[in-house]
């Protein structure tokens, strides 16, 4: 079967608006409110699925989604930098950040590399509807998925097979989907839809 994976950025939250790295903040009003105001146009899917931070399970719930957590949508592990801005890391680690953006290998923040995120959720992708995501997929093949935007952009690396070197190249803006359709080792793309007024 032809699987069709909706990938739902969450909800702006105060870690976005600060440029910092997210530390599993909730999301303010405005974030619960922007999900709620687009809850409508959510297109249909016979699995939801969640990844396990709090702005996007927030997000899932301020979109009236039940949606179960998916583990291998947890986003990337910056490790020590969890929580700091980015202005900040590039006065304190100037050699560290560009070494880290330069270099999809490098994790110098003690964390996971880039290219580790993309493996990590390439096999999540490639494993859904096989079983292996630990779920047989029962319905009609769509399975929307609220997931961080580094997860969104590593799943379009690797399901287009582009350089790793790709990955910061792609924005993924809040509220937005990018449909992924095919089934492992063959994708097709489609992304930056957005809900509505609210992205």
């Amino acid at each position: 079967m032809t699987l069709r994976v909706l990938l739902l950025s969450p909800a702006t939250g105060p870690a976005l608006r600060a440029a910092r790295f997210d530390d599993d903040s909730p999301l303010d009003e405005r974030g619960i409110a922007q999900a709620r105001a687009v809850a409508g146009a959510v297109p249909r899917a016979s699995r939801h699925l969640t990844a396990p931070s709090r702005r996007c399970r927030e997000t899932a719930a301020g979109l009236g989604l039940s949606a179960e957590p998916a583990p291998g949508l947890v986003g990337l592990d910056v490790g020590r930098w969890r929580g700091l801005g980015l202005d900040e890391l590039a006065a304190a680690e100037p050699e560290a950040v560009a070494a880290w953006l330069a270099d999809p290998a490098a994790a110098p923040h003690g964390g996971e590399s880039v290219v580790a995120l993309v493996g990590r959720v390439g096999a999540w992708l490639d494993g859904l509807g096989s079983g292996n995501d630990g779920e047989s997929d029962d319905g009609d093949g769509r399975v929307l998925a609220v997931a961080e935007p580094a997860v969104i952009r590593a799943a379009v690396v690797h399901a287009l097979a582009l350089p790793p070197q790709a990955f910061w190249r792609l924005d993924v803006r809040p509220l937005t989907l990018t449909a992924l359709s095919g089934r492992a080792g063959r994708w097709n793309l489609r992304c930056g839809e957005a809900l509505g007024p609210a992205s």
